[in-house]
């Protein structure tokens, strides 16, 4: 997904969505404790060790989407856009750690069922938790329209599976309060596999950005023909596209008649890139000039 919107307006809402992010992680992991303390259950205490690692994995986006609008700088000068999949390689690993401790914990307890106690108020807090999350992934799903973020999509991928780990605690402690209680357990699991497999897909989207992926062939296709609308453009290759962070990187080289002064054809591709940035605001573009035929006059060399 490419940001179309104005990077004064991208960073705002990135900025926002962030901050929201991790007041909400905050906010659950104390309430979830809490009601955990009171009831004892191992679905809600996967619940929270997951909202824990929400709000470590939320000041971490946060920090790693600051970081990464910053502008280019002596050492940087491609920008600081690639810490945003870092971060979610970070958030990646410590949810695939988290999984698989919570599993281990969850088949002791399956061995040595215990009662639960204050059920109630761990039934509140769940439907509390689910409506706040709800809202929060509508957000986060706005912003990601609007800016494509990696670190977002790896957020709001997280707080969806969020959504299932919250409705399957609430169906444990219900389950629980009709004497079931072998069933916590059971459902701990299936959140921590659930949790998992969103690790996976995590991971895979942030290693394609820090792989330098290119961008879809529409995105492509499109810039070839922005390009190719310009009237004095006979040819466009070797373009070559990848994401750093929020900011889309663009190289390409136009053809041009091969009389032009080289003015002239500078004055062109001056032209081509605000019509690319038209389209993709706050992307980076370079462009190289070369006289038309050379590609085919490669070919026979």
């Amino acid at each position: 997904m490419i940001s179309q919107v104005p990077a004064e307006k991208r960073d705002r809402l990135l900025r926002r969505a962030t901050a929201a992010s991790a007041a909400l992680a905050i906010a659950l992991a104390a309430g979830k404790a809490a009601a955990w303390s009171l009831t004892g259950s191992i679905a809600l205490l996967a619940s929270l060790v997951d909202s824990v690692l929400d709000a470590g994995a939320s000041l971490l986006t946060a920090f790693a989407v600051r970081y990464s609008l910053k502008p280019p700088d002596a050492e940087h000068r491609f920008g600081h856009g690639k810490s945003e999949a870092l971060a979610g390689l970070a958030q990646a690993t410590l949810i695939g750690a988290s999984a698989t401790f919570l599993i281990v914990y969850a088949v002791r307890r399956f061995a040595d069922p215990q009662p639960l106690s204050a059920i109630p108020v761990g039934i509140g807090m769940m439907l509390a938790s689910i409506a706040a999350t709800s809202a929060l992934v509508l957000y986060q799903r706005h912003v990601l329209r609007a800016t494509g973020s990696n670190a977002i999509r790896a957020d709001a991928l997280h707080y969806v599976s969020d959504l299932a780990t919250n409705v399957a605690t609430l169906a444990a402690l219900w389950l629980a309060s009709r004497g079931m209680n072998r069933l916590d357990p059971i459902f701990a699991v299936a959140i921590a596999l659930s949790t998992l497999y969103g690790a996976v897909h995590i991971a895979r989207d942030t290693l394609r950005v820090l792989m330098d992926r290119e961008l879809p062939p529409e995105v492509q296709e499109r810039i070839r023909t922005i390009a190719l609308a310009h009237g004095d453009v006979k040819g466009v290759h070797d373009l070559r596209t990848r994401m750093s962070g929020p900011t889309m990187l663009i190289q390409l080289h136009l053809e041009m008649d091969g009389e032009l002064q080289l003015s002239d054809a500078h004055r062109i591709s001056d032209e081509v890139e605000r019509a690319i940035l038209a389209v993709y605001p706050g992307s980076d573009v370079v462009i190289h000039e070369d006289p038309a035929g050379i590609v085919e006059q490669r070919q026979f060399e």
